[in-house]
């Protein structure tokens, strides 16, 4: 199958998706194991530590490390900390929000993924926060068609957010994902639906609702990468690689059912 462009947006062939798929499962099984180790006392260098050893055993690449300039293999995000969050030596407590974002690369190819856990207790405001952002996931992902438009997954995301008085943060977004960590197009997590470029099948995108409990106002700390939200309000995170097909979407960041 010949690479056709999209706009500025290339459909994969059958055999790239699996590529990406591949690096994608890998994403998956750190996500996992990650998950059981965010834990009151865990610090985010241990688990930024794990996640390198887990993701070199596959025969991988951290994606992110030494990517312009980031040092660390994964993004450990805590509390007021919205996304890029460097792992340090502080150690996780009860009542803390974790965002964590995992990319890998696998044989020229890759995959990117995030999710977010509160650890007991929190108050149901928190998990309010983590539960909408999961929801802006699923509704976002369902709206990677063939024939809607790339800005009907954007106002998914938008409309469910305000609705459940939640803020969407406008600075970062989703985008395309395959041989490269970050390609076109920015995948908006807000916006009018019906505009932009159609979807096609072939065309994989790595979506990812960021929302935060109170204002959607940011800032960056001195490192140049943890960017934290201005009025110290909890944030939460969640990302799939989704590719678009001839029918359902397509899931990559998640491994089948057997």
């Amino acid at each position: 199958m010949q690479r056709k462009a999209c706009a500025v947006i290339y459909q994969k062939t059958p055999a790239e998706i699996e590529a990406i798929r591949a690096a994608c499962a890998i994403v998956h099984e750190v996500q996992v194991e990650l998950g059981s180790c965010i834990l009151p006392g865990a610090s985010a260098r241990e688990l930024d530590e794990l996640a390198e050893r887990l993701i070199r055993a596959r025969g991988a690449i951290p994606a992110f490390k030494g990517y312009r300039g980031y040092p660390a293999s994964i993004c450990v995000s805590v509390n007021d900390q919205v996304v890029h969050g460097i792992p340090d030596g502080r150690r996780l407590a009860a009542g803390d929000v974790v965002s964590i974002d995992v990319g890998v690369a696998l044989r020229g190819y890759y995959g990117d993924g995030a999710f977010t856990v509160a650890l007991p207790p929190v108050p149901p405001r928190v998990t309010h926060l983590v539960e909408t952002t999961r929801r802006c996931l699923a509704l976002a992902i369902e709206q990677a068609r063939p024939g809607n438009h790339l800005s009907d997954i954007s106002h998914a995301i938008e409309s469910h957010a305000l609705g459940a008085g939640v803020s969407v943060v406008r600075q970062f977004g989703g985008h395309g994902i395959g041989r490269r960590l970050h390609e076109p197009p920015h995948v908006s997590n807000y916006g009018p639906p019906g505009r932009g470029p159609r979807l096609h099948p072939g065309i994989v995108l790595a979506i990812e609702p960021i929302l935060c409990a109170g204002s959607s106002e940011l800032q960056t700390h001195t490192d140049g990468w943890t960017t934290v939200t201005a009025d110290g309000q909890p944030a939460a995170h969640f990302e799939h690689t989704v590719a678009v097909t001839e029918g359902e979407p397509d899931i990559l960041t998640l491994v089948p059912a057997r």
